[in-house]
């Protein structure tokens, strides 16, 4: 059955890859262009299935970004004077490279486009590979890119290298030095690559909205505390802000650790907690001094208010408009553990006869689907355990770590991402690390006693001058 299943997913998933490409080779026909160009994009579509597992989705965006560029390219060539070499194709390795941070994909999208717009032009294998070569040096320029200031840099090193390009193509250095390099070929790729990164610049955030992804810009912008729920949360729940803050920091280091978008994973922490602003009071971090609300409550009713964080969580997500990605940490960072407090207690309070289910005291999932989730389900449990203790000694934060993480793992929390065995070492290794620092000890000085203060002080002062006095540990605030 599940055979069938996926064989009728292929069936469908070719038929419509099918449809388009024959759509596309008719157009291409009638518009006088090589029809090896839909056999290229066809290629690429088998290529990203069987390697990628993508989607016709994923295809389908792939294919608008390379239509952009055909459609400019052939604007360009029939209805202008413009140089081709103004042609700004290193913009669709940009996007690709920023929307996607797949260098692999960053790659094919720049082959098939420097392909592609050299046999509209002429099919000049020179043009080709010129571009090709900017194209590729700007999907490792703005690999990981945060900033305005990248872009600019990827079009400076874009236009560069293609210039180098031409001077390796040609071979004659005379050449280089006359005026007409100067022209024809300096000026024109230079500004290329400029052209290439204010396109993008212009762009990113349409495409970012059409294609629902997130970029490290995007990112950025939701880390800011300014956002009205982050600056909700911090007047309606501080406690949960503040443990958001801690929870973030631990994330975020654990997932660069094993090579995780640290990024996501911490603006992922910011917002995981968001549905506790509903019913702040009934969470231990908001409950100053009024005690615990739910010792006037059934085990049943708290499971209710507990449970009810993560679909409130979901609403307010919503209603504000975050990324889907964003919205996944809700519910999978608790994925379906077991709320034990509640859950013994209501074991303690059943009545003869009554059956007390576990599944019922379950999150409701999923579990985690990837390591940025699976990190946080961690780092939410072991900073809440690590603060409950008595005595924030190494050895002691090191014993909660492993034994909050050992149970996730035993209760097959981790199953459905791909964590390894290697990671969840090196996130045990680095939370205890964090957490030791942040509850570091810190040296007492004695009180000032009456009547001695001015004699001591002056004691102290001299021997501060005295050679053989030792320095003083600083303080650790």
């Amino acid at each position: 059955m599940r055979n069938q299943e996926q064989n009728n997913f292929l069936i469908r998933n070719f038929g419509i890859a099918a449809g388009i490409l024959l759509a596309v080779g008719v157009l291409f026909y009638f518009s006088g262009f090589s029809l090896i160009i839909p056999l290229l994009l066809l290629i690429l579509g088998v290529h990203l299935y069987f390697f990628k597992k993508a989607t016709v989705r994923l295809f389908l965006q792939l294919g608008l970004l390379f239509a952009l560029l055909l459609t400019g390219t052939h604007a360009l060539v029939e209805y202008t004077t413009v140089p081709v070499l103004y042609i700004p194709v290193a913009a669709i390795a940009l996007l690709t490279m920023l929307l996607y941070n797949d260098l692999q994909l960053a790659f094919l999208m720049s082959f098939i486009s420097s392909v592609s717009v050299a046999l509209i032009v002429d099919g000049n294998i020179d043009l080709m590979l010129t571009f090709l070569v900017g194209s590729l040096v700007a999907a490792y320029t703005v690999k990981g890119a945060r900033t305005r200031g990248a872009m600019i840099n990827a079009g400076l090193f874009i236009g560069l290298i293609q210039v180098f390009s031409v001077i390796l193509l040609n071979g004659n250095m005379q050449f280089v030095l006359t005026k007409g390099f100067a022209f024809h070929y300096f000026r024109p790729l230079v500004i290329n690559g400029f052209v290439s990164a204010f396109v993008v610049i212009a762009t990113l955030k349409i495409f970012e909205s059409l294609f629902g992804v997130l970029t490290n810009f995007s990112l950025l912008e939701l880390s800011d505390f300014n956002h009205p729920l982050l600056k909700r949360m911090i007047l309606e729940a501080p406690g949960t802000y503040h443990h958001s803050l801690i929870v973030s920091n631990l994330a975020e280091t654990a997932a660069d650790t094993i090579g995780a978008n640290a990024l996501l994973t911490r603006v992922g922490a910011y917002y995981h907690d968001i549905g506790k602003m509903i019913k702040p009071e009934y969470f231990t971090e908001n409950q100053l001094t009024e005690g615990n609300k739910h010792d006037q409550l059934e085990p049943s009713m708290s499971r209710l208010v507990i449970l009810n964080h993560i679909k409130e969580g979901v609403e307010l997500a919503q209603k504000y408009k975050l990324n889907p990605k964003i919205i996944d940490f809700i519910p999978q960072h608790h994925g379906t553990g077991l709320l034990y407090y509640f859950y013994q207690k209501a074991l303690e309070e059943a009545k003869e006869g009554e059956n007390i289910r576990e599944e019922n005291f379950r999150y409701p999932g999923p579990k985690p689907q990837s390591k940025e989730a699976a990190v946080l389900m961690l780092a939410d449990s072991v900073e809440g355990a690590t603060r409950a203790l008595d005595e924030h000694t190494p050895s002691k934060i090191d014993e909660v770590v492993r034994r909050i993480i050992n149970n996730k793992f035993i209760d097959g929390q981790l199953d459905e991402c791909d964590l390894t065995l290697k990671d969840i070492e090196m996130i045990s290794t680095t939370f205890t690390r964090v957490l030791s620092a942040m509850y570091h000890g810190r040296v007492k000085y004695p009180e000032k006693k009456n009547g001695n203060t001015g004699k001591k002080s002056a004691e102290k002062s001299s021997d501060k001058n005295s050679p053989n006095q030792p320095d003083r540990p600083e303080s650790s605030a």
